[in-house]
């Protein structure tokens, strides 16, 4: 016969079997479709309209801060790629005659207003050379960086209005280029 022992044994322990499933019932298509409606028209119209047009004005705003800092995804088609970015920076690191356009010219319509008329085509006859260097100065620029475009991208890759690229921005002036210019002067792209 067996003996007990004297120290009392532990109890075992059996799993706790939990609950299979979800814990709750699958909801039925109806359920589900009702849950999803919302009306189409909101009940309080100035409201949703101005929440909306809130929305849409952060959007722009992120979008030009965005762009004005150089970033790709809010950039113009235009502005996009590798090339336009050199582009950029090569005529952001150059001083340019072009900048200087705009100003020149508004002085020359405030001195256009002068009755003398001696003044008046002295004016107009420096106007004349000052666009004449400004175009010269564009020209040498336009091969200048063709020639360091097709050395850095190759002969071939070079893309299609490149050169005009560069001019449109050369005769901005340099605190209204968008995307602003991220160079300094002097720094040149490699």
């Amino acid at each position: 016969m067996a003996r007990k022992s004297s120290t009392p044994e532990a109890p075992i322990e059996l799993p706790v079997e939990e609950p299979a499933g979800k814990g709750h019932a699958t909801p039925t298509r109806k359920e589900r479709e009702a849950a999803n409606k919302r009306p189409l028209v909101p009940g309080d119209r100035k409201e949703a309209s101005k929440d909306a047009r809130r929305k849409q004005q952060e959007l722009r705003d992120k979008a030009r801060v965005g762009m004005a800092n150089g970033e790709e995804k809010y950039m113009p088609i235009r502005d996009r790629g590798p090339q336009r970015k050199y582009v950029r920076d090569f005529i952001d690191a150059r001083f340019n005659l072009g900048e200087f356009l705009i100003p020149i010219m508004f002085v020359v319509i405030l001195l256009t207003l002068v009755p003398a008329p001696e003044i008046q085509a002295g004016v107009m006859l420096g106007l004349y050379a000052f666009v004449i260097l400004v175009v010269g100065d564009s020209l040498f620029m336009g091969f200048r960086l063709m020639k360091k475009l097709r050395e850095k991208f190759g002969a071939d890759k070079v893309e299609r209005g490149t050169r005009w690229y560069a001019t449109m921005r050369a005769l901005q002036f340099r605190r209204l280029r968008l995307p602003k210019p991220q160079v300094k002067r002097g720094e040149y792209p490699r």
